[in-house]
């Protein structure tokens, strides 16, 4: 456990793996913590230096800001200058992945070349985000909590005990860092930034995701000048955790052809 000084507070990092390492960096989804990750990274190559944060606003890290996908940009920026020994690859899902195309736009110096996991270049739109804030303001976040589920997972996983961990880990997301994240969703938009990158790029989706559901990620992925594509099959929007060996068959050849000099 790490903590990495802000201007808003401090945020809370852990790096796996030796420091002379290539570096890989994973930003998690809304709602979720760096815990995303735990079964997937037994399962990537070894000797990597593996970078994992909360984003402000969520799990261990301070709660201030975070209102638009610049402020989550720089946080990631700050992460890789920091904690890293030159260009990384970047691992992002849902609202990670948009924040690893807006680095790629803005520092591309910084990157090798990106992974993006159940997302797009635009989530959503800003009125179906204003409504989840309402509903969140009125009721808290139990109040969209199994609706988000639904979203998340397949109807096999929401049937295990396991759900409830999940959902847990939802209701917990402070709801002033959870709202923030919100409103940086409901103005992000890197259609046209992401169509001008070229860095190698890997996008996943679930064939059941009721969040970003394939079609999305695929017009992200069309995008990219160069992206190959790929749907794992009977996943929804966390296939980390629902899916943790499949999304890393796909995942550790990609590293392996990128993460290395």
């Amino acid at each position: 456990m790490q903590a990495l000084p802000r201007p808003f507070g401090a945020l809370h990092v852990r790096v796996d793996g030796p420091e002379d390492a290539p570096a890989v960096v994973l930003a998690n989804s809304l709602g979720t913590d760096l815990r995303l990750w735990d079964r997937v990274l037994p399962l990537l190559p070894r000797n990597l230096r593996l970078i994992r944060y909360d984003k402000r606003g969520h799990g261990l890290s301070a709660c201030s800001g975070g209102t638009t996908i610049t402020d989550h940009a720089e946080d990631a920026i700050a992460v890789i200058e920091q904690m890293a020994r030159g260009p990384v690859v970047f691992v992002g899902l849902s609202i990670g992945g948009l924040i690893a195309q807006t680095v790629a736009a803005q520092r591309p110096d910084l990157l090798r070349a990106l992974v993006l996991s159940n997302t797009a270049a635009r989530l959503g739109t800003a009125e179906t985000w204003q409504a989840r804030i309402d509903a969140i303001r009125a009721g808290g976040l139990d109040a969209i909590a199994d609706a988000v589920m639904e979203r998340w997972f397949t109807p096999a996983f929401r049937a295990s005990a396991e759900c409830a961990l999940w959902r847990a880990m939802l209701t917990r997301t402070p709801v002033q860092g959870y709202v923030a994240a919100c409103m940086a969703l409901a103005h992000a938009d890197q259609r046209a930034a992401s169509a001008r990158l070229t860095l190698p790029t890997l996008v996943l989706a679930g064939s059941e995701d009721g969040s970003t559901p394939p079609a999305v990620v695929q017009e992200t992925a069309a995008l990219i000048t160069g992206a190959v594509y790929h749907e794992i099959p009977s996943t929804g929007h966390l296939p980390p955790v629902e899916a943790p060996a499949a999304w890393a068959a796909l995942v550790s050849p990609f590293l392996e052809a990128h993460a290395y000099d």
